[in-house]
């Protein structure tokens, strides 16, 4: 007979013997006695061995302690207990996805979301359109898609626009209009920029024990080595995106290029049927509404791709809304973390690299070319752009047809 001692094989080798001759009472009532005897770090330790949750070992200890664990005659089947809620209601993840998208955002360096509508509310919404459900159980819910409980936070965006809220319900409008017709919709951005070498980059990865991957004590940048600058195109419908990674300026020419560069790889072959483009895009950067470059180059790649182009920007101060943030951004970052960006072609790898739970997929590829800043568009190129202002707030949506010539 093998005597059993703590810390050995032992643990593992009883219950690999045990559990499969018990039911799912005595399991639980095993492992509950089990950590009791162990004492303390016994539940935690019985946990990973077994593959209970903690809770379910705490709870038999307790019985266990308690008395309780008495014969009862009653098992529960394999299976049994009350059916999951998505598994009832097999809509209901998409109509709360569809509640809390509009509203959702966070901080796009990091993988965490949360939504400006309470439980209650999300709750009362999807009862109302029957998919019954408490409060609690939307809480469940947004824990696992990845959402949680933010304490408030210095963020101070300035004065809201009296229309803010107006401009989230046109722009959510012409993406479903958009959609239903088939056509491409797609949400663009610059990520922060990323010093390129052996810098020190947040999070942690695996590493063999007291080996930790080595690098710089300072986070100077190297003026020999320009900063990496990824633009993003995600195309909201097909879940998959496009990141050029820069080596020159955040510009409205880059942004542009980009877009083009995601048409040329990837939209045209998914959407070979489309005559039109909608792009969401924040309200300030290389794509902002002010920028004459932006509209200029915009219009360069309509006439291009014979595509009419609408814009419909994000209301100031509230970048953190845009979608590509929580979809592409916040997955680079946390698929990237810990590891040092030490080329630009390491970045590349790792962005194409990035994947979610949500299946996502991401293209990249480095972009050499220049795009010196400065570049003045005159009024009498303005004048020649074929530019459309929606009459909502024209200065945020608009459209740019694909007439063949453009000023330069």
């Amino acid at each position: 007979m093998r005597e059993f001692v703590v810390g050995d094989d032992g643990l593992e080798d009883l219950f690999d013997v045990m559990m499969p001759l018990l039911d799912e009472r005595q399991r639980r009532l095993m492992a509950g006695t089990v950590a009791w005897v162990l004492g303390r770090g016994g539940p935690t330790a019985v946990a990973e061995t077994t593959g209970m949750s903690r809770n379910t070992v705490l709870d038999g200890q307790r019985q266990v302690v308690a008395g309780q664990a008495v014969p009862t005659g009653r098992v529960r089947a394999p299976g049994g207990g009350r059916p999951r809620l998505v598994d009832l209601d097999p809509g209901l993840v998409g109509a709360l996805e569809d509640l809390v998208d509009p509203g959702s955002r966070g901080d796009p360096m990091r993988p965490l979301r949360w939504t400006s509508k309470s439980t209650a509310k999300l709750a009362d919404e999807l009862t109302a359109t029957d998919h019954p459900i408490s409060p609690a159980s939307v809480g469940l819910l947004l824990h696992d898609l990845g959402y949680s409980l933010q304490a408030p936070a210095k963020e101070n965006e300035g004065r809201q626009h009296p229309d803010r809220d107006g401009q989230f319900d046109y722009l959510n409008g012409q993406v479903v209009e958009h959609q239903a017709a088939g056509q491409p919709v797609i949400s663009v951005d610059t990520k922060k920029k990323e010093l390129v070498g052996d810098r020190f980059n947040g999070g942690q990865e695996w590493q063999p024990v007291g080996s930790p991957v080595r690098v710089d004590v300072h986070d100077f940048p190297d003026p020999n080595v320009p900063k990496a600058v990824p633009y993003g195109v995600y195309d909201i419908a097909a879940d998959q995106a496009w990141v050029s990674v820069g080596r020159d300026g955040d510009t409205a020419a880059f942004a542009v290029a980009t877009i083009g560069r995601w048409w040329d790889e990837i939209g045209r072959v998914a959407y070979p049927d489309a005559d039109r483009l909608l792009i969401t895009a924040d309200a300030g950067g290389s794509n902002s509404y002010r920028g004459r470059l932006w509209k200029h180059e915009l219009a360069g790649l309509a006439a291009r791709t014979g595509l009419a182009i609408t814009v419909c920007h994000y209301p100031p101060g509230t970048s953190k809304w845009n979608r590509i943030e929580h979809r592409l951004f916040s997955a680079i970052s946390q698929n990237w973390r810990g590891r040092p960006l030490t080329s630009h072609e390491v970045i590349v790898d790792l962005i194409a690299n990035t994947t979610s739970r949500s299946g996502l997929n991401v293209r990249a590829a480095l972009d050499t070319g220049t795009y010196p800043t400065g570049i003045k568009i005159s009024d009498r190129q303005l004048a020649t752009i074929p530019l459309a202002r929606h009459e909502y707030h024209g200065e945020w949506n608009y459209t740019i047809k694909p007439r063949s010539t453009i000023a330069r």
